[in-house]
């Protein structure tokens, strides 16, 4: 067994990385106390008095392929030569052949396998294997090893046909896998350290898995949100209230967003420590960042609001002027001026009706501005991803065409609307859509369809009585085709942001044409800018329009972006516009709360939401001015 300082002199000099790692020893690794050997893992920062860039014998090199930053080594190849086969005078295909079939890529399959089954013991073998016959492992084998070490989920079963304990078995060889392929000279990544940062938490070691990360920076290696995890969950669990929010500033300082699991794991974490203020800090964040709460999140909000704490906490007496000051400057919804009111809190699980209105408290939820600039800012962004996606000249032709045909009221999204429980595309529900928004928008102009050329030129579109809506369409200016080729999802989207315009689509928006956003303000745009449409019922009107003070609510919405959905019956089409209200956590000027929940969709069932009042209490501006 390798014990001490097995590392090479040389090597050692090569990298700071390696004379780290050079300390550790492995008998160490396998005790079961994680303290023992958690603090071998000290970086001494202040050895690397210059950045690693600047260390002639290493250098950084940008893997293409991967979009990974490693770190590599260029005094030895990690390629075992005698095990790679002669490719120079074989083709493309003969190439990847021999590379599959190699040792390295017969091993690499058996691994992926393993992953996929979460089986430790097997993959362990096969490690051993490998080491024993010589065949050299990459970065992709040593990262798989370690990924499935650190799962808690093990094999469904061994031989004797009783589960095996491999968890345990993963941590015991994790951190000799780890070592060994420092050993070996092969770079780590994001994968590696994450993995390892994984096995550090097992061991029940946050402190170790934070310092992976910090160090993950200092390498050049960006981390990702799942790189924090171990440390964050792991101080969570530990209820270390300092060190989970030493880890959660390092993710902002690092520009890493949590997600919900995240945040939840604060707000509890906040909650049994009696930490009203960053309790109020988290759920603003939820708000910002989730805005709708999954039932674990909604469970722990409605403890904090049930709690002795929370009935204690807030101000009796608040200046009313500050508070609509907080509303005007956030677009509504909040004031972020702190708790307010005083007492216990009434809580429960509720619904909104269609006016939004509490059906609680009666409380009126209100409809949150979204600033023009970040729509801009967006639709500046949505531009340029749409011109590295498709072909630029195709996708300018388009932005010319719109800026002399535009702006719309409303934008199609042909291929969607025409396709709604329909078999084959139909022409006539299309058209029966373009007549009602004609006839709702105030200019009463054709709305913009938008059709792949395939759409136009074949199937359905050579009816006589087809082509003649398509030549309607195109002679009023109202109907652009894309281009072969290309995603007409682009051309749709930035008709709608740059118009400023009604969106008719059932799209979701969730596949990876809208994860490229990658922002929080998609969701919020979507969810002011959707309506959807049901076929319902021809002869109704539409459904939120039951008063003049309604309509004219919607023509704000009209000017605003709406996205329109469509569903089917027998009866006929119906506009199911989206409610008049923000769907997301809302704080009201009175200190009330409102949350909701992803259970429902407020369409065909009614979403759940929960409501957070107490006593209403006059402020001190409000008793003055009276």
């Amino acid at each position: 067994m390798l014990r001490g300082n097995f590392l090479t002199p040389s090597l050692i000099r090569t990298s700071p990385f390696l004379t780290f790692l050079s300390k550790i020893s492995l008998p160490l690794m396998h005790q079961s106390n994680c303290h023992t050997y958690r603090s071998l893992l000290c970086w001494h920062m202040h050895s690397f008095t210059k950045p690693i860039t600047d260390i002639k014998q290493n250098r950084f090199s940008a893997d293409l392929t991967t979009g990974l930053c490693t770190l590599a080594f260029s005094k030895k190849s990690t390629v075992n030569e005698s095990s790679a086969p002669n490719t120079g005078t074989m083709s493309n295909k003969s190439k990847k052949k021999a590379r599959r079939e190699s040792p390295e890529g017969v091993l690499r399959h058996k691994l992926d396998m393993c992953s996929k089954r979460g089986d430790v013991f097997e993959a362990l073998r096969l490690y051993d294997d490998a080491r024993s016959n010589g065949i050299t492992l990459s970065q992709h084998h040593y990262n798989v090893l370690l990924y499935v070490c650190s799962c808690k989920c093990g094999s469904e079963s061994s031989e004797n046909g009783d589960r095996e304990n491999d968890s345990n078995l993963g941590l015991k060889r994790g951190f000799e896998i780890f070592q060994q392929m420092i050993t070996d000279k092969v770079d780590p990544n994001e994968a590696t350290f994450t993995s390892v940062a994984r096995l550090a938490v097992a061991k029940e070691d946050p402190e170790m898995a934070f310092d992976l990360v910090k160090q993950m920076k200092s390498f050049g290696i960006p981390p990702k949100l799942r790189s924090y995890g171990p440390a964050l969950f792991g101080f969570c669990k530990l209820g270390n209230t300092d060190k989970a929010y030493e880890v959660d500033a390092h993710m902002g300082e690092s520009g890493v967003v949590p997600e919900e699991p995240e945040l939840s794991a604060l707000l509890k974490l906040s909650v049994d420590a009696k930490k009203v203020d960053k309790v109020y800090e988290i759920l603003h964040r939820l708000r910002t960042l989730v805005r709708q709460v999954s039932e674990s999140t909604f469970k722990i909000i409605k403890d904090w609001f049930d709690s002795v704490d929370a009935a204690e906490i807030g101000v009796l007496n608040w200046d009313v002027s500050k508070v609509r000051e907080g509303i005007v400057r956030g677009g509504g919804g909040w004031h972020g001026q702190g708790w307010l009111g005083s007492g216990k809190w009434r809580v429960e699980r509720t619904q909104i009706d269609e006016n939004g209105v509490c059906c609680s408290c009666n409380e009126r939820l209100v409809c949150i501005d979204i600033d023009p600039r970040e729509t801009e800012n967006f639709a500046s962004s949505l531009s340029n991803l749409a011109c590295q996606r498709e072909v630029r000249s195709d996708f300018n032709k388009f932005q010319e065409w719109l800026g002399r045909h535009g702006p719309f009221d409303a934008v199609i999204d042909g291929a969607n609307v025409g396709l709604v429980n329909q078999h084959n595309f139909s022409f006539y529900q299309l058209n029966t859509v373009v007549n009602r928004l004609r006839q709702m928008s105030p200019s009463k102009r054709m709305p913009l369809v938008i059709l792949h050329k395939g759409r136009v030129s074949g199937g359905p579109a050579q009816i006589p009585k087809n082509k003649k809506l398509l030549d309607i369409w195109r002679d009023a200016g109202a109907l652009y085709t894309t281009p072969p080729g290309s995603n007409d999802d682009w051309y749709w989207l930035y008709a709608t942001v740059n118009c400023k315009s009604l969106l008719v689509t059932n799209d979701e928006m969730r596949d990876h044409l809208f994860q490229l956003l990658g922002t929080s303000f998609f969701p919020r745009w979507k969810e002011k800018h959707q309506t959807t449409l049901s076929l319902v019922s021809l002869i109704d009107d539409v459904r939120c329009c039951t008063d003049l003070e309604k309509a004219m609510m919607e023509f704000v919405f009209f000017i605003n972006n709406l996205q329109i959905r469509l569903s089917v019956s027998r009866d006929g089409l119906n506009l199911l516009m989206p409610p008049p209200y923000s769907i997301v956590i809302q704080e009201s000027e009175n200190g009330s709360w409102h949350v909701p929940t992803i259970t429902g969709d407020d369409l065909e069932a009614p979403r759940q939401w929960l409501c957070a009042t107490r006593a209403r209490v006059k402020s001190l501006h409000s008793l003055f001015s009276n």
